[in-house]
């Protein structure tokens, strides 16, 4: 069979409001991680649409990929800031995470007005292992792409146990994984190379309006005035934001940690979970370790990327501290502060760094200390993976008494079944935590 003709030129340049229908229709089917959202632009943007190129668009994900933060809604911001300047990218960077938004916020409600129900408790009981499950494959996944010898493994075992036996926070973590890359990238430079990484494609689909030699538009080239611009422009952003928090101590230290946890996701979602864990659960107390467990469950079959389990946090937080006199007034503000602060940073690194990198295009690499940040990030993701294991095998257990009450054997089984499914036999990540859910909602009935 033929393939079919390529075009003669390039398609019309699309008006701002069809390009707010492509970026809310996204919002709505972004399911699937990262990997899924990223392929889904591939197809609709470079394949099907062709508002920009293939090259151009792998351009602009390998810088992606580099910055901390969400790399998919990144990569949203990046193409829609190319196309329509600072309004394009705060429009697909707000759409892409609304819908999640608004759903997270409704199932945190639901989930604390209805969660003592006792079909309802069955349900969260089968989804439980299923996280244990799902966090333990998310290491096997980035472990097989980033420890690619000997020492990236010694570092993920060093992690693990600073994490683990000595509770080191998870910046200290990064800070001397980054420090060891660096002197290994000098000393041990072929172990600490870049590999994989999505390189550069020959595939064409006819002319793109973003095509690969099309000189940037104007609002993109750069200029240290423009950046200068951006960076304090962002600053003065920021610091309002916290400004308006200052009387509101729960929802500043908030804005003050999603700040901060923003700019340590290297590694993508699953690599600063164990970071919001530790504060949100064991340093602030926003939440229990269960209904964090709970939450990453629903952030895994919503659609959006994976760190909207923030809006999750700040939900249940925002209640927890009782931030205001109405519950869903102080979930409310919880989840808008947690998820505004989370996602700042992501605009602020596309608008201020994306006309560098559009003057200097070309190959992005790894750098030797991101490759051991990575390398250590393995090691802190089994060991949350440990702690959520320890909830949903001893569920009676305590820091004081770690083993008491009985080991809950159902909930191992089903977690050893379920990390089969996704490794072996390659199951969609929403049918195994949906099968868990319905297990534990007939176990519900059976008691």
């Amino acid at each position: 069979m033929s393939e079919p003709p390529v075009a003669a030129g390039p398609p019309p340049v699309p008006p701002f409001g069809e390009a707010l229908k492509y970026w809310l229709k996204l919002g709505f089917i972004s399911f699937g991680g990262p990997a899924g959202q990223i392929s889904m632009m591939h197809q609709e943007l470079v394949e099907r649409r062709r508002w920009i190129s293939e090259h151009r668009y792998l351009h602009a994900l390998n810088y992606c990929m580099l910055l901390p933060g969400p790399e998919a809604i990144q990569l949203a911001i990046y193409i829609s800031w190319l196309m329509h300047g600072i309004r394009g990218a705060v429009m697909a960077g707000v759409l892409f995470f609304l819908p999640a938004f608004v759903l997270l916020s409704l199932l945190a409600g639901i989930y604390l007005n209805f969660g003592e129900v006792p079909a309802v408790q069955g349900i969260f009981y089968g989804i439980k292992p299923a996280v244990v499950a799902v966090v333990l494959f998310a290491a096997w996944r980035i472990g097989s792409r980033a420890i690619r010898n000997g020492v990236l493994l010694g570092l993920a075992v060093m992690a693990f146990a600073g994490t683990f036996f000595l509770g080191i926070d998870f910046p200290w973590i990064v800070l001397a994984a980054a420090i060891l890359g660096a002197i290994g990238g000098k000393l041990l430079p072929d172990k600490f190379k870049a590999g994989g990484g999505h390189g550069a494609a020959n595939k064409t689909y006819g002319p793109a309006i973003i095509d690969d030699d099309t000189p940037p538009p104007v609002h993109a080239k750069f200029s240290w005035g423009k950046l200068a611009t951006a960076v304090i422009a962002f600053f003065a952003i920021w610091a309002a934001s916290m400004l308006v928090l200052r009387g509101m101590p729960d929802l500043y230290r908030m804005g003050a940690f999603f700040t901060k946890a923003a700019f340590l996701t290297l590694g993508g979602a699953y690599a600063v979970l164990p970071y919001v864990y530790q504060a949100a659960v064991e340093h602030f107390g926003w939440l229990t370790g269960p209904q964090m467990m709970d939450g990453l469950a629903l952030g895994e079959t919503t659609p959006g990327p994976l760190i909207m389990i923030v809006t999750w946090v700040g939900y249940l937080g925002g209640v927890g501290k009782q931030v205001a006199s109405n519950s869903v007034a102080a979930g409310l503000a919880g989840a808008a502060v947690a998820t505004f602060f989370t996602f700042l940073p992501s605009f602020f690194f596309i608008i201020a760094g994306g006309p560098m990198i559009e003057s200097a295009r070309g190959e992005l690499k790894l750098t030797a200390p991101l490759t051991a940040i990575t390398a250590a990030v393995v090691g802190v993701i089994i060991n949350l993976a440990a702690f959520f294991a320890w909830h949903a095998f001893w569920p009676k257990a305590t820091d004081a008494a770690p083993f008491a009450g009985p080991f809950d054997a159902i909930s191992a089984v089903v977690a050893a079944a379920s990390f089969i499914a996704l490794w072996t036999y390659k199951i969609d990540i929403m049918k195994v935590i949906g099968v868990c859910a319905l297990l534990g909602l007939l176990k519900s009935f059976l008691t």
